[in-house]
């Protein structure tokens, strides 16, 4: 007999406004006791330095966090020139200065080559594992760390301000995996200085955007109680993009027991409206009763839609 979780049976995302000082991981311990969940995730690390959107899951809306991690961000932030940190950001020792300040058309002029589909080292002070730790643990403990470069898309970047000689003021809109410091780091040194991120701050993923955010302090005034339940959004927020159909009772409960469903002409009518996609074969459909409540994800094949995510609300 399995054991009972801890907590209470809670679905859905919040969406936290994250203070700065604060890591995503204690974020959504935080979180998760304000609502007495028995599971929780986020998607996407945000560093203690870094502010903004950072979504957390709760219960069976964890199921969806990989969808979230493969959506575009964007950021506000702020480049210090003329002085490496060894994490690339405020929060790091200085490594090196220098006394070049790039003029704001100089820095215009070199934007173009850190666009598109670019090659990144990611921070040694970073979240990624190193066999078997986190890269920013071995830093930390004074070990030499090499990481291996990534491609990474950088779909838009612009210069917002100039406050003053040592620092620019930028947005930008990336894929998944790309870092804002390594980003800003590799620039400098393209603009013959170095420099690292002053301040950061995430305003959107994917569907979740900072209009949006709750301020932690404002959720944990509402700790156990059901003000905070305001601020739950619904499983499908993550799912932005995602064909969405409707089906029925029946199917509902085959689906629930991780068994097929017949893609019938009326729902295949109503899947081609919802995709772009010409070929529909191994799509991802996000499948819910007609009340909306959240039965499965699955896949179109051979004429069937196979669930491989399946949405389970029991209270333990």
């Amino acid at each position: 007999m399995s054991r009972k979780r801890k907590g209470a049976a809670v679905h859905g995302w919040v969406v936290l406004d994250k203070p700065q000082g604060v890591t995503s991981t204690q974020a959504v311990a935080m979180v998760r006791r304000v609502f007495d969940a028995q599971k929780a995730g986020h998607a996407g690390t945000l560093d203690p330095l870094a502010t903004g959107v950072l979504a957390i899951a709760l219960g069976e809306a964890t199921k969806t966090v990989p969808y979230a991690m493969e959506s575009e961000k964007t950021y506000r932030f702020t480049a210090r020139w003329g002085e490496a940190r060894d994490s690339d950001d405020a929060e790091g020792c200085i490594s090196a200065t220098s006394d070049v300040r790039p003029a704001r058309e100089q820095i215009e002029a070199t934007l173009p080559r850190f666009l598109g589909q670019i090659t990144q080292v990611p921070p040694a002070y970073s979240a990624i594992k190193v066999q078997g730790e986190r890269a920013y643990d071995l830093a930390r403990h004074g070990e030499a760390v090499s990481l291996e470069p990534r491609t990474v898309a950088i779909h838009e970047a612009q210069v917002t301000g100039s406050p003053d000689p040592d620092h620019t003021e930028f947005e930008m809109c990336c894929g998944k995996g790309a870092y804002v410091r390594a980003w800003v780091r590799d620039l400098a040194l393209a603009l013959g200085t170095v420099g690292h991120v002053s301040q950061l701050r995430r305003t959107t993923i994917g569907g979740f955007s900072e209009k949006d955010a709750v301020p932690l302090e404002t959720l944990q005034a509402s700790m156990h109680s059901p003000a905070a339940f305001e601020h739950l959004r619904p499983i499908s927020t993550a799912l932005d993009g995602i064909p969405a159909l409707a089906v029925t009772g029946p199917d509902a409960v085959r689906l629930r027991s991780g068994n097929p469903i017949l893609m019938r002409a009326n729902l295949f009518a109503r899947l081609t409206e919802e995709a772009d996609n010409d070929d529909l074969q191994g799509l991802t459909v996000y499948l819910s009763t007609g009340d909306g409540e959240p039965v499965a994800l699955a896949a179109l094949q051979a004429g069937e839609l196979r669930p491989f995510r399946v949405f389970n609300f029991g209270t333990g």
